[in-house]
C-alpha cells in the first residue's frame, strides 16, 4: 500500500485546520495531501471577510468531484475525512478509490438520520429553505456551541480565528439527495469510523449506526468512540490520542495486506 494520506476537511473549515495532523503524519513517514474544497482555499480570516461570490451555490457533487480528482492523482491513498468530508471519503471508497478510509464524526450517507437534538437543530438551521442560497455565516458563539464545546472558550475563539470559514447551505442540503448515496452492500476497502461522545453535530451513535450499516461480510467497517470529545475532535486538546489510534489502525491494515500478499506469492512459487 502507498503511504499517501489525503485529509478531507468538512463544512466551515479549510485545509489549515489539518496543520497539526499534517505534521504528525509526515513525521511518521506519510506523504500528506490537504486539498481545499472549491472556494475554501486561503486565509480563513480573509475568506470570512470576503466570501467568494460562488460559495452559496457550492453543492455536494462539486465538492466530491474536486476531492475525487485529487485522490485519483495518487496510488491507493488513505482517505481521512471529517464531518461532511467523512461522507465524501465514504463515497470515494465506495467507488473503489482509496485503500483505507477513516470517516471522523462523519455525516452519514443514504439519508441516515438521528433524533438527537443537536443534530436536528444544526441540520435545520443550516438547511433552512427560507435562506435561499445565502451562505451560512459562522460566528464565534455558534462555533463554540457546536464545534468547540469541549474546549475553553478562549481556545475555541482562537480556533475560530485560525480555521473557520462561512459555508454553503447547499452542500448539507444535498445530503438528502442521491448525491449522498452509498451502496452499503458492495465490497469496500477497510473503514474506521471515529465518533465523539460530546459531539453536538454528529452524535457518536449515528457514526456507529453508519459503520454497522455496511453489510458486506468480507469487508471491514470498525467503530471507535472517543470520550469527552466534541465535533472538532481533530483540533481540540488531546487530538494526539485520536491520531495515534488512527496510525496504529492504518499500520495494522497495511501489515495485514502485506502478509496476505506474501502468502499469495509463496503459494504461487510453491513446488507442485
Amino acid at each position: 500500500m502507498a503511504n499517501t494520506i489525503i485529509f478531507i476537511h468538512g463544512m466551515f473549515l479549510n485545509p489549515r485546520s489539518w496543520h497539526k495532523w499534517e505534521s504528525f503524519f509526515s513525521h511518521r513517514g506519510f506523504e500528506c495531501i490537504v486539498p481545499a474544497w472549491p472556494y475554501h482555499d486561503g486565509d480563513p480570516a480573509l475568506l470570512r471577510n470576503k466570501p467568494s461570490p460562488g460559495l452559496g451555490n457550492l453543492d455536494l457533487k462539486t465538492v466530491t468531484a474536486s476531492m475525487r480528482s485529487t485522490a485519483l492523482m495518487y496510488d491507493e491513498p488513505v482517505l481521512i475525512g471529517h464531518s461532511l468530508g467523512g461522507l465524501v471519503a465514504q463515497i470515494l471508497i465506495n467507488e473503489g478509490i482509496g485503500s483505507l478510509g477513516v470517516p471522523m464524526c462523519s455525516v452519514a450517507p443514504n439519508r441516515m438520520m438521528s433524533l438527537d437534538w443537536g443534530f436536528l437543530r444544526n441540520t435545520l438551521e443550516i438547511t433552512n429553505p427560507l435562506k435561499g442560497d445565502d451562505p451560512f455565516v459562522m460566528d464565534e458563539d455558534t462555533f463554540y456551541k457546536n464545534f468547540g464545546n469541549t474546549m475553553p472558550r478562549e481556545a475555541s475563539d482562537v480556533a475560530y480565528d485560525q480555521f473557520v470559514v462561512h459555508e454553503s447551505r447547499n452542500v448539507l442540503r444535498d445530503v438528502m439527495t442521491d448525491d449522498a448515496e452509498v451502496d452499503l452492500e458492495r465490497p469496500h476497502a477497510p473503514l474506521l469510523f471515529i465518533g465523539a461522545d460530546k459531539d453536538e453535530i454528529i452524535p457518536a451513535a449515528l457514526c456507529e449506526k453508519n459503520a454497522k450499516a455496511y453489510a458486506d461480510s468480507g469487508s471491514a467497517a470498525a467503530f471507535m468512540e472517543f470520550r469527552n470529545r466534541g465535533h472538532f475532535i481533530y483540533g481540540e486538546p488531546g487530538w494526539e490520542a485520536v491520531a495515534d489510534y488512527i496510525v496504529s489502525w492504518i499500520e495494522e491494515q497495511q501489515s495485514a495486506v502485506a502478509m496476505s500478499t506474501a502468502r499469495q506469492g509463496d503459494a504461487l512459487h510453491a513446488p507442485r
